[in-house]
């Protein structure tokens, strides 16, 4: 008697769908096939800010200077809050010159560019941070992004929800067409991590505004929970 049962899961990932392909299983006599989808939710644990350090100058030399300059008043900002500058991480730093138009191409100036990222425990440290870097008029762009760092439990967990429903729905089959479920038989796993495209601050123009400083856009808010998907393909025989 041959049963078979298939799945398609459609996930949907910063508003572009992608479908997921299951394997080829040819479904063996006394045997039922099935596809589930399980996911599991978790509050993040980690705030990635990120920002960029971009000065320009007659020459590389006066860039550098002023980079360096804006640099040491970031590490400033972190020591202020209770962080050593080493928790932060350089992605790159780029010194590239400026060119009048065309046709002359003559330099005019020089650009230093770097970028920051600082992963965060204390989510109470954000609004500081953040205004502080402002103030300090070092950044044209902040984000903001919240994460998972142990992912592998969550991906664990999410797994297990996808095999109960997977096996849930393998047993009503059995039952239904009066047989009992048996052994697994094979299995493929598939996770996903819902990506969430980080916050956007203009930073230099939060800091122009005039007046008292109002509360930080993240201030009394609730971080996103982390949403992990597992889709679970089961072959299990039949008695």
């Amino acid at each position: 008697m041959k049963l078979a049962a298939c799945a398609f899961v459609f996930m949907l990932t910063a508003a572009t769908s992608f479908a997921q392909e299951h394997p080829a299983i040819t479904a063996l006599p006394n045997s039922v096939y099935v596809g589930a989808d399980g996911k599991f939710e978790a509050a993040p644990d980690t705030a990635v800010i990120q920002f960029d350090i971009s000065v320009q100058e007659d020459t590389s030399a006066a860039a550098y200077q002023h980079a360096s300059k804006d640099t040491e008043q970031v590490r400033q900002v972190m020591r202020e809050n209770g962080i050593e500058p080493k928790a932060a991480t350089i992605g790159f730093f780029s010194v590239q010159p400026i060119y009048e138009s065309k046709p002359k191409q003559k330099v005019i100036g020089y650009r230093v560019t770097t970028d920051v990222t600082l992963k965060l425990k204390d989510f109470a440290k954000i609004g500081p941070i953040t205004q502080q870097l402002a103030d300090a008029n070092v950044s044209e762009r902040q984000t903001l992004n919240y994460t998972l760092e142990n992912i592998d439990e969550a991906k664990n967990k999410a797994v297990e929800d996808a095999y109960r429903r997977a096996r849930n729905s393998a047993e009503t089959v059995a039952r239904a067409s009066g047989r009992t479920l048996g052994e697994l038989s094979y299995a493929s796993v598939d996770t996903f991590e819902n990506q969430r495209m980080p916050v956007p601050r203009m930073a230099r123009a939060m800091s122009a505004m005039a007046g008292a400083a109002p509360p930080a856009p993240t201030e009394e808010f609730t971080p996103q929970n982390v949403t992990v998907t597992a889709h679970v393909n089961a072959l299990f025989n039949l008695q």
